[in-house]
């Protein structure tokens, strides 16, 4: 072999190493994105469950409290039909105070602002649940969206240091961008893209 020959392998092998730093560089980058949006995405992914469950409970105590106001709401309708046939006038005023008292309750039991334990209000409060956990859901699906694409570009820049076709690297910067653009999108306009 030459000198010549030498020199120029040298050199080659001095400019791969500095294409092989920029690429490992970027393979850095992109895995810092990547463990971002994994850890953006189990966030989302755990609130929508427990947001999910949280309805879910609001939505059974609120067939709860509507099948106890059915129930007291019928026995009051029943005692009015007795209350025609009691005999005298202290049973006919305490079935009526009966009558009061299970109307009260049943009023009660379709709102009760103060404990937030009303059939309105939980059927609010379930609702505000449901759109917490749609919210969470849909950042979570743009959050997968990106890790995917972070994924994606780790393997192309890896495969450009054995291959040597710089093209591959610069498709992992694109992916990287666009990981980076769906990770922006599920942070702070989730529903701007409907996924699901």
């Amino acid at each position: 072999m030459s000198a010549h020959e030498s020199m120029e392998r040298a050199e080659h092998a001095e400019h791969a190493s500095g294409v092989n730093k920029k690429i490992a560089l970027l393979i850095a980058v992109i895995a810092l994105c990547l463990a971002l949006s994994e850890t953006l995405g189990k966030g989302a992914q755990t609130e929508s469950i427990s947001k999910n469950v949280e309805a879910s409970n609001l939505w059974a105590f609120f067939q709860a409290k509507s099948i106890r106001r059915t129930t007291v709401q019928t026995a009051a309708e029943q005692a009015k039909l007795s209350l025609g046939a009691a005999g005298d006038d202290a049973a006919k005023a305490a079935l009526q105070k009966q009558i009061d008292d299970w109307q009260k309750t049943a009023a009660r039991y379709r709102s009760e602002p103060e404990t937030g334990e009303g059939a309105e209000q939980l059927s609010a409060r379930a609702r505000h649940a449901e759109e917490e956990r749609d919210l969470a859901t849909a950042k979570y699906h743009h959050f997968e969206l990106a890790s995917a694409a972070f994924q994606i570009g780790i393997v192309l820049a890896s495969a450009t240091i054995i291959t040597g076709m710089i093209v591959l690297a610069w498709v992992s910067g694109l992916l990287t961008l666009a990981g980076i653009a769906m990770t922006a999108l599920g942070v702070f306009s989730p529903h701007l893209l409907h996924l699901h």
